[in-house]
């Protein structure tokens, strides 16, 4: 059985996938339907603006399989070792150890019987093949329908070309279009002829009639076929089609105001989504006044141009790939494009700073909705930095700022990907590097990989030092207090942890980092003998954590709290607090601090008396032992529990019920685990993998670090860790 992860896109048949209304269509709907359930492999195959993901979108709700549909959207990734990332991001996998992405992505669908869509992967033909055929070569349960502009050239693909619409459909679409836009039309010659000169593309259909708001169908007639359509329609070999959504994309283009074409342009810097505030950072200027780029965008609104859409952080915004990819053409041809990339890295390293402080604040939970829905943007702001050696600090900046995002919010493995690369460029500013150094050690401690983590924490010690910057050498010690934690070292996680926090307060630091090393002190307490002393460090940190609204770091306090609770006999005080543990930890895509809570509730439940669901939850935490990188399990101390409440439940049920109730227990999903866990009902299939985020968005109204960012001074305040570590 397939684990019931659904961080993709659900595909419900109201996506915003094409900008146009489902019109006609009925046949193709009915043969791609029936070719889905034919194969294994079948490609939508189309020109641009055709309509290839929407009716992917309603074919596959047609073909649903059992373990559901996960679309993967493609067009926003530009490095083709990105592609598994992707993957892995849209089924909502959280792997915390040193497997690579593709390892990850197999061991899960190995079981799955799932529907996997890939949409708009043109531009990453090779990278895709390569993981479609080994994905469908090992997981037999595994279907994908893959949509783009050419086959995969996958062995066993079956390819549905689609053709534009039919007249009369062409025809319905418009009329439709136009009516929206407070138009009335009739099915008369001009609008047929009109359809006709569109060649029955829904996107230039789309297109045009957002232009009927101020031109006649006659009108509009006559501006096609100006001189426009060779200026606009590219290379004379090109396919008739292309040629013609290329025309009536430069026809929409060139009805545009001065100032709407510079917009459209400068917004094909955003990877996928972006908010109302970047635009007017990154699109102001030269020609544009921060001031008037609401009223510009709300025009190309009304034109079709971008499309809105409301999402877990706010209000997003979005281009289709073919006009963003005709914008990205006239920026590079105005000589601006570099400019505007810089103006776009900018705004996310200024937006990655806000959210590191926001962390430690009420709005965690709003902070881990903003940073998933801009990671695109994210990503290719890491990629200008990183590829330029100048600007490699403001790389190691981004990586380390985003410590919270591969840390709190189960992103590991893409943490360490950029860590990596940051912390291998030499850099004249000292600061950011360490910073990157004590975040991939960090990293590398979660996914069990001891080796590289003491070797970046030990660098980073050293470097501090020779740099006389205490920051890194308290971020330095601690995490390699965390490492002698989880190795069961506990007399030097003790000695470590404490030098941290006592360096940590003679820096003024306080931040959810350095609460989290008092939960870790107390744990090395507990493990030691002296529960009352770790209570006394986890209800310190309780208090901090609910003054300052700080939930991820207060999950681990409770941990220990309730270990305490449930050794002093007080097993319904340990439910209690490990409820609200487990609750924030999944929230927050925490696989760790999620499977922690659920081991430590089968005791619970053992001491409870119900030994056989004590099973079944150990079974469940059995199935997420693989993905988490702790190697817990070979830990004396963190083992403890679970040795103990086998014990009790293997002596109470006979050997043979009790691994009857465990592989009860490892076939639930960890969306299923974790609910039967917290006594909630059993999620229906699709549900989302995650507590919903608050759909308040992050405010970011300052202007973001220059592109000559100096190092940041030292400041004694709640930062992350200085934010340059």
């Amino acid at each position: 059985m397939c684990e019931d992860q659904s961080g993709g896109t659900p595909l419900n048949g109201d996506l915003p996938l094409e900008l146009t209304a489902f019109v006609g269509r009925s046949a193709e709907l009915a043969g791609l339907a029936r070719t889905l359930d034919a194969g294994r492999l079948v490609t939508v195959t189309g020109p641009g603006g055709v309509g290839k993901s929407r009716l992917a979108a309603r074919a596959a709700a047609r073909s649903a399989p059992p373990d559901g549909i996960a679309r993967v959207e493609l067009a926003p990734v530009r490095d083709p070792e990105f592609v598994d990332h992707a993957v892995v991001d849209a089924l909502g996998l959280t792997d915390h150890t040193t497997r690579a992405p593709r390892e990850t992505l197999l061991a899960h669908l190995a079981g799955c019987r799932l529907l996997l869509v890939l949409d708009g992967f043109e531009h990453l033909t090779a990278a895709c093949a390569d993981l479609v055929g080994e994905l469908l070569g090992r997981a037999p349960g595994l279907r994908v329908l893959a949509v783009g502009r050419r086959p995969l050239g996958v062995a066993g693909e079956r390819v549905f070309p689609l053709e534009p619409l039919a007249e009369d459909e062409a025809v319905e679409l418009l009329v439709d279009r136009a009516a929206l836009h407070g138009i009335a039309l009739r099915d008369d010659p001009e609008v047929r002829r009109l359809c006709r000169r569109l060649d029955g593309i829904p996107l230039a259909i789309e297109l045009a009639a957002g232009r009927l708001r101020a031109l006649s169908p006659g009108q509009l007639l006559e501006r096609l076929d100006d001189r426009f359509q060779l200026l606009t329609g590219g290379s004379r070999d090109a396919l008739p089609r292309h040629r013609t959504l290329r025309t009536a994309i430069g026809r929409s283009h060139e009805l545009c105001s001065p100032e709407e074409r510079l917009l459209w342009s400068r917004l094909s810097v955003f990877a996928g989504r972006f908010d109302l505030e970047a635009a007017e950072y990154v699109c102001c200027g030269d020609g544009l006044p921060s001031d008037d780029v609401l009223d510009v965008l709300t025009e190309l609104l009304a034109q079709s141009v971008i499309t809105r859409e409301e999402t877990p952080a706010g209000v997003r915004y979005r281009m289709l790939d073919t006009v963003r990819a005709y914008g990205a053409d006239w920026l590079e041809a105005t000589g601006d494009a570099d400019r505007l990339r810089r103006r776009h890295r900018d705004w996310y390293v200024g937006l990655a700073t806000w959210c590191e402080l926001d962390w430690f604040s009420p709005r965690q939970r709003e902070v881990a909705a903003r940073v998933d829905a801009d990671l695109p943007n994210l990503r290719c702001a890491l990629e200008y930095s990183l590829a330029d050696p100048e600007e490699a600090h403001l790389g190691q900046f981004l990586a380390g700022a985003l410590w919270f995002c591969w840390v709190g919010c189960g992103r590991l493995a893409e943490g360490r990907h950029w860590l990596e690369q940051a912390v291998r460029l030499e850099s004249d500013h000292t600061r950011p590097r360490l910073k990157a150094l004590w975040v991939l050690g960090y990293v590398a401690v979660l996914q069990g990989d001891r080796v590289p983590a003491l070797a970046a924490l030990q660098e980073c010690r050293e470097e501090a030092e020779r740099a006389a910057s205490a920051t890194g050498v308290a971020y330095a010690e601690h995490r390699t207090g965390c490492l002698a934690l989880v190795t069961d070292d506990m007399a030097r996680a003790e000695r470590l942890l404490r030098s941290a926090l006592e360096r940590y307060r003679e820096i003024g630091e306080l931040n959810s980092n350095v609460l989290m090393g008092q939960v870790e002190l107390a744990m090395a307490r507990a493990f030691l003998g002296d529960l009352p002393d770790a209570v006394r460090l986890c209800e310190d940190v309780r208090v901090v954590c609910d003054d300052h609204g700080e939930r991820w770091a207060r999950a681990y306090a409770l941990f220990v709290l309730a270990y305490a609770a449930w050794s002093g006999g007080e097993s319904a005080r340990a439910r209690e607090l490990l409820t609200d543990c487990l609750s924030s930890a999944h929230s927050f895509r925490d696989l760790l601090g999620s499977v922690l809570s659920i081991e430590l509730l089968a005791l619970v439940t053992a001491t409870e008396g119900d030994p056989a669901e004590a099973a079944v939850l150990q079974g469940a935490a059995a199935a997420l032992w693989p993905s988490v990188g702790l190697p817990l399990f070979g830990s004396a101390y963190f083992n403890a529990p679970h040795e103990l409440c086998e014990a009790r439940a293997r002596e109470q049920l006979g050997d043979e019920r009790y691994e009857e109730c465990v592989r009860q227990g490892t076939r639930l999903g960890r969306e299923a685990a974790v609910s039967r866990a917290l006594g909630w009902s059993a999620p229906s299939a699709g549900t989302a993998d995650a507590l919903p985020a608050p759909r308040g968005p992050v405010r970011h109204t300052t202007v973001p670090l220059p592109p000559d960012m100096r190092e940041p001074a030292a400041s004694p305040t709640r930062n992350g860790g200085e934010t340059t570590g």
